[in-house]
């Protein structure tokens, strides 16, 4: 069939073509175009923009022509279903810029797409099923029959504005899920029914870890003393591990003049990010990363080889102007608590800085019973060779940091993925991403070889030989950004979380009156031993008050009575079992083997 103007228009995502034809993202992709032609008839006169495949599926944004609800849906899936027994192909067109802005004449937004790439010298072509043709690269299955109706679902609407610029229209968004089979469909809704329990925000409510303000502004979290209490932990537990290793911390200002990223070359890279601020006399921006910052605290003097290596660590928070759409509870935020640390060395030393970080990363997931074949995989970050304007730097550095960073993590024996064309602006990295307790892979833990950043600041040692060279940067975050590892932790743990993490370890709750005393001299030896411990001794009945100590998630509930009063003991009621009539030194040993 010849495509002509009287032919229903769309819009999908610019898709890489795929070799195999028949994979996972063709599938989803072959979908959206149908669900773009769903659309189309249902809701005439509406406008199709983009609609991509994504990790569970696919969308598609709509300018549309009434209102598209969740109770709309249904009748969406079922008009998919019917209009692909009318399709038998994708069959591409070639289009002039010309022939493609008076094909889609009247969609103001697939004419600034079609601009865009007539711009860029691509090709322009349309591909086309049954009455319906879309703008679009291609990347489909080879015949509609390999599409598994039994494997998708019409899941829910959204809101996005076009292009991702909240200075653009309001878009209407139609999610779908696609997989390979009906199994794996039905798999991954039970696990999205089960995350909806262990939603952050939710239990971050529930547990009085965080909360947000509309004076405050969007992005901007507020932890309570227990959210704090956690954060501290985490920050502890770190230091903790590394302290053997020689870091030292700094502290830096929250804002900076903007030369600082011109020279580290953040500020043609993320400069639309940046929060700025107007002084009395000048123009600062407030800190969207801290190495540059760190830099000039090594710059601040004449280094000698017998120095390095230099290690500075800090825990602070940065800021960015993320789009208010994106925020997302402590997943997606303006203002970012970064585990932070840099170091400074010699070529020579980077295998072993690099392995020392890569200890503290396993002992400190290995607390959180993360560390494991099943739940960890390591990222070789490195380049996309089709790009290379998109990274700093000499194409030599980056392959001798590329290959440092292979060879060390063959050395510690770790399977590992080349993940191209995800590395850092100025250098490759180790990222290193965690399966959680319902099958959800988050990258967490990173490691960054930088022989960039150094060059650009002009940063000096002194070597053996008398000779001025320049040092490698490391940049390392076991956490990363806290409230976003927050967010991932509580929905592991369900909020059930080790007792090293818990906000509060131990509860006390005497029976009645008569135990007050002895239950305040229990918590004062507990808290003596630095023990995040309350003391219930409210009207309430024990009851109630031991509900409420398991709704909060406490590790370790201490109920006290007249018999652990008179033999100076306590019954512990943990999570797994009871321990009854035990000493006080007993279960401080056990606390402190867990802490």
């Amino acid at each position: 069939m010849q495509i002509t103007p009287t032919i229903k228009q769309g819009f999908c995502a610019i898709i890489k073509v795929m070799e195999h034809k028949n994979n996972i993202e063709n599938i989803r992709h072959s979908l959206a175009h149908l669900l773009g032609a769903s659309i189309m008839e249902l809701y005439p006169g509406s406008k199709i923009t983009l609609g991509p495949a994504i990790d569970n599926g696919f969308y598609y944004d709509v300018d549309v022509e009434g209102k598209i609800t969740d109770a709309d849906l249904n009748k969406i899936e079922k008009r998919m279903k019917q209009i692909i027994k009318n399709w038998k192909t994708f069959e591409k067109k070639i289009f002039t810029k010309d022939e493609a802005l008076k094909f889609f004449e009247g969609n103001e937004y697939k004419t600034e797409l079609i601009n865009e790439i007539s711009e860029k010298g691509e090709e322009i072509t349309v591909y086309q099923s049954g009455d319906f043709a879309d703008l679009c690269r291609g990347g489909h299955v080879e015949n509609i029959k390999d599409i598994p109706l039994d494997a998708f679902k019409i899941d829910r609407v959204a809101g996005a504005y076009w292009r991702g610029d909240e200075k653009n229209k309001m878009l209407t968004r139609i999610y779908g899920l696609a997989f390979e089979t009906k199994e794996k469909l039905d798999a991954y809704i039970i696990q999205q029914e089960e995350a909806k329990k262990r939603d952050h925000r939710k239990l971050g409510k529930e547990l009085d870890l965080f909360c947000f303000s509309d004076l405050v502004g969007p992005g901007l979290p507020l932890f309570t003393p227990k959210g704090t209490a956690m954060r501290d932990a985490i920050v502890d537990k770190i230091e903790s591990i590394q302290k053997k290793l020689g870091y030292q911390k700094v502290t830096i200002p929250h804002i900076t003049k903007k030369d600082l990223y011109e020279t580290s070359g953040h500020w043609e890279k993320f400069g639309d990010e940046l929060f700025k601020v107007k002084g009395k006399d000048s123009e600062f921006v407030m800190k969207p990363m801290n190495c540059p910052h760190h830099t000039q605290i090594y710059a601040s003097k004449p280094r000698s080889y017998k120095e390095l290596p230099v290690k500075y660590v800090e825990t602070t928070m940065v800021y960015r102007d993320e789009q208010k759409g994106e925020l997302l509870g402590l997943s997606r935020v303006r203002s970012i608590s970064q585990d932070d640390g840099h170091v400074f060395c010699t070529p020579e030393q980077v295998k072993d800085e690099i392995k020392n970080i890569i200890l503290v990363i396993k002992e400190f997931y290995s607390s959180l019973d993360m560390w494991n074949e099943d739940t960890v995989k390591v990222f070789l970050s490195v380049r996309d060779p089709k790009t290379p304007e998109k990274y700093m730097g000499e194409s030599s550095d980056w392959d001798n940091s590329e290959k440092a960073l292979e060879d060390i993590i063959k050395e510690e024996k770790l399977p590992y993925t080349i993940d191209e064309g995800e590395a850092a602006f100025y250098g490759p990295k180790l990222d290193f991403k965690f399966k959680d307790a319902i099958g959800r892979e988050w990258q967490l833990a990173t490691v960054q070889l930088d022989f960039n950043m150094p060059k650009r600041f002009e940063l000096e040692y002194v070597d053996s030989d008398g000779v001025k060279k320049t040092p490698v940067m490391i940049h390392r975050a076991i956490a990363g950004a806290l409230e976003r590892f927050l967010s991932v932790i509580i929905e592991h743990f369900a909020g059930n979380f080790p007792v090293w993490l818990s906000p509060v370890q131990v509860i006390i709750l005497p029976i009645s009156e008569k135990q007050s005393e002895y239950a305040n001299s229990v918590y004062e030896k507990l808290k003596e031993q630095d023990i995040r411990v309350e003391l219930d001794n409210s009207n309430e009945s024990l009851g109630k008050r031991i509900r409420n100590a398991k709704v909060q998630k406490t590790p370790y509930i201490i109920v006290i009575g007249d018999k652990e009063k008179e033999d100076k003991t306590i019954t512990v009621e943990a999570r797994e079992e009871k321990l009854e009539g035990i000493k006080i030194e007993e279960f401080l040993e056990r606390i402190e083997k867990e802490s």
